[in-house]
């Protein structure tokens, strides 16, 4: 090998040892901390947090998908309500159908046992909001999230938008509660 050749060898392998060091890990430990006792008080608290973050995490998804049931229960019984009500199948027709979850408002009362809540709907002859105003039945229990609860619709109003004969969109309100009661 010519010294030229060996001098650029050398360099290469030099060089490719200086790249190398930022890649590699040196821990320094101050004078009073053991290597044993810091590593360990480290990795403690790092599993804490890691715990801790989550627990919060998984606290917030459980509170999100119990508002996504009580959103599916109270939805359900209104819409079980307007089929059987005889102004709202001739406004909009039948099958009633939900509008996406994202479309609607929901705000739940003091320990989630009563809702108000507006969401779209859509029928083969028209579409609209349900208004709906509603109280849990049952008791509170520890576990009492994870049961299907039977909703008390209170209050509910249709406001529809609905075909008329000469092809426009007219706006129909039918308060559900007080015309069901009508009807019985």
């Amino acid at each position: 090998m010519s010294p030229a050749a060996w001098a650029r060898k050398t360099l290469l392998v030099a060089a490719g040892r200086r790249s190398a060091l930022p890649f590699q890990s040196h821990r320094s430990y101050s004078a009073g901390e053991s290597v044993a006792g810091g590593g360990k008080k480290r990795s403690v608290g790092r599993r804490v947090v890691a715990i801790g973050a989550i627990s919060l995490a998984g606290g917030v998804a459980l509170s999100g998908i119990n508002d996504l049931a009580i959103f599916h229960g109270c939805t359900r019984k209104a819409i079980e309500m307007a089929t059987e009500n005889r102004e709202v199948a001739e406004a909009i027709g039948a099958p009633i159908l939900r509008g996406p979850w994202y479309d609607a408002a929901v705000v739940l009362g003091h320990r989630r046992r009563s809702v108000s809540c507006t969401f779209p709907v859509t029928g083969p002859q028209g579409s609209g909001l349900f208004q709906i105003e509603a109280v849990r039945n049952g008791g509170d229990g520890v576990l009492s999230f994870l049961r299907h609860h039977d909703w008390e619709i209170r209050a509910m109003d249709a406001h529809l938008e609905v075909a008329s004969d000469d092809g426009e969109l007219k706006k129909v309100t039918i308060n559900l509660v007080s015309s069901s009661d009508d009807q019985n």
